[in-house]
């Protein structure tokens, strides 16, 4: 199913049948910890196999090789690719790309059209080489007036705060806030757990609607509990919507995940969430069922977190994105 030449620093999914028909989706990995170059090819095919969805997969591209390299923060080639784009799903960490690259994702955030912003995507870019770039106001440091947080507080609702449970120690698991139960997004989810922390988060905007909570499990497994301290007293959002206003007055409807590392995506549930959000914000939210079909396209074994674990000398065309 993979459309992608062996010279396209991208892969492309073309549509099987489905309800996402005619649907493009562009999913940005590029993160040097979690390994969102594996878990979104993954995702993408996912929806582009059994729910018909078009999906482009962008990566970080060390330049010289045209291998996939998520320590490489300058540079994601295809982003001309949001320009059609119905959905945009982001996961990065702390990129800086040049203004000919970024102005790509401006334009699709100033459009109105929807996005999903995956774990470090409340991060996602940082200015440090280029302080005066006309889009360091997306840096998550930025001061900027209205852009106090940078693209993850001013557009998906946070930005990067801490680590409220022990980072490679304790787990997640999602609970859902009780009153977004009935919402289409949750249709079918229940369990959402993963072996990554859950992340602080200070203070929300009001328009944020939470669909799940994450408390804070003893240790990395599935069937872990949730310790028995104040971190769990009062849990911190876990998965959440915005109706985001611009500055053009044009609204954006977005979702947050801040669970969402590859090794995450073993758990059928988040998978489903994630499925059930990019129905819902193309405005499919009618078709969600809630035992669509989530399984990967073959055994999925996502490498563990951590920098300098990506799988090194793959270019795009090599990537499976059957697991």
């Amino acid at each position: 199913m993979n459309s992608t030449s062996t010279s396209t620093p991208w892969l492309d999914l073309p549509a099987g049948g489905g309800p996402g028909d005619g649907k493009r989706i562009v999913l940005i990995s590029g993160d040097e910890e979690y390994r969102s170059e594996e878990s979104l090819p993954m995702l993408a095919g996912i929806l582009a196999q059994h729910h018909g969805f078009s999906c482009r997969v962008l990566f970080a591209i060390d330049a010289t090789s045209g291998c996939v390299d998520p320590g490489c923060q300058t540079n994601i080639p295809g982003l001309e690719a949001l320009a059609d784009a119905d959905l945009l799903v982001i996961a990065t960490r702390f990129r800086e790309l040049p203004d000919a690259q970024m102005a790509h994702i401006d334009a699709y955030v100033r459009s109105g059209r929807p996005l999903i912003g995956l774990r470090t995507a409340t991060h996602a870019f940082h200015y440090q080489r280029n302080p005066d770039s006309i889009f360091a106001h997306y840096g998550f440091a930025s001061n900027g007036p209205g852009w106090e947080g940078g693209f993850g507080r001013r557009v998906l609702g946070e930005t990067w705060v801490n680590h409220h449970g022990e980072h490679g120690v304790e787990g997640t698991r999602g609970v859902v806030e009780p009153a977004s139960g009935s919402h289409p997004i949750l249709r079918g989810v229940s369990d959402v757990v993963g072996p990554t922390d859950v992340y602080s988060v200070r203070d929300l905007p009001p328009d944020a609607v939470v669909l799940m909570r994450g408390l804070v499990t003893r240790d990395l497994s599935p069937d872990s509990s949730p310790v028995q301290d104040a971190r769990n007293t009062s849990p911190m959002p876990l998965v959440w919507l915005r109706r985001v206003r611009n500055e053009q007055g044009v609204e954006t409807r977005v979702l947050c995940s801040t669970i969402g590392a590859s090794v995450d995506f073993a758990c059928a549930d988040l998978r489903r969430l994630l499925v059930n959000a990019c129905y819902w914000l193309t405005g499919l939210g009618e078709r969600i069922k809630p035992d669509g079909l989530v399984e990967p396209l073959a055994p999925y074994r996502p490498s563990w977190f951590g920098e300098g674990r990506y799988r090194p000398g793959q270019k795009p065309a090599d990537v499976d994105p059957r697991g």
